[in-house]
């Protein structure tokens, strides 16, 4: 038994509190309360029903889906993952631009998870095709940084610093094996093409939508306060 949580950025920080992020953070704790308030009733009115989707153009789910989680375990999961890679990104964009690339994000990968099984009664719900989206944009702006990760094997967990190429590329790589299972089948859940279509959406429109002089300026801030 063994497994990985990464926990920051240990080559750089950013130079303004990543308020977007946090922000993020903040609502999907807010929508998951709701959701233990207001039980699978909540649930199935504002998830992703791919069927629902299509017959009743239910598209305002695709949104309410990504800030809506399974359990305890997979929210706290999105959000360590998003907090780990999210705040370098903002800085490298700008607010506005941040939010909507996540937003963008999430609305492909949901979107590439409908399109996989359009018939399908399943409800789809998490932040992690969204979050995918900015490990793929991390991915492609400092895949040499070293992620401060906490690595256990078996019931020992120890720090240790890995490359953000390898264990990206790594969590990748265990979409692609996993491809067409979904995690959770009676309470719904982010399916694999979902992080899939979200990674490739950050990898390959990242660059273009992050600022150079931003980019430059983290960089330049980083070199002198090592």
């Amino acid at each position: 038994m063994g497994g990985l949580i990464p926990l920051s950025d240990a080559s750089r920080r950013p130079r303004h509190f990543p308020v977007v992020t946090a922000t993020i953070i903040g609502i999907n704790a807010v929508v998951f309360l709701l959701e233990l308030s207001g039980g699978d009733a909540f649930v199935n009115k504002w998830s992703l029903v791919p069927e629902n989707l299509i017959a009743n153009h239910a598209w305002v789910t695709i949104f309410t889906a990504m800030f809506m989680h399974a359990s305890w375990s997979h929210i706290l999961g999105n959000m360590v993952f998003f907090w780990a890679f999210g705040p370098e990104i903002e800085e490298a964009m700008n607010p506005l631009r941040y939010s909507l690339f996540y937003l963008a994000g999430g609305v492909v990968a949901m979107l590439a998870q409908v399109a996989a099984d359009p018939h399908s009664t399943v409800p789809n719900l998490g932040a992690s095709g969204a979050i995918a989206a900015v490990m793929g944009a991390f991915l492609v702006t400092y895949p040499r940084d070293k992620i401060k990760s906490v690595l256990f094997i078996g019931w020992f967990g120890r720090i240790t610093m890995i490359p953000a190429f390898l264990l990206i590329g790594g969590w990748f790589l265990i979409q692609l094996v996993s491809f067409g299972t979904i995690t959770d089948e009676k309470t719904g859940g982010v399916a694999y093409l979902a992080h899939i279509g979200g990674m490739i959406f950050g990898a390959v429109f990242a660059r273009l939508i992050e600022d150079p002089d931003r980019v430059a300026a983290q960089q330049a801030f980083n070199d002198y306060e090592s």
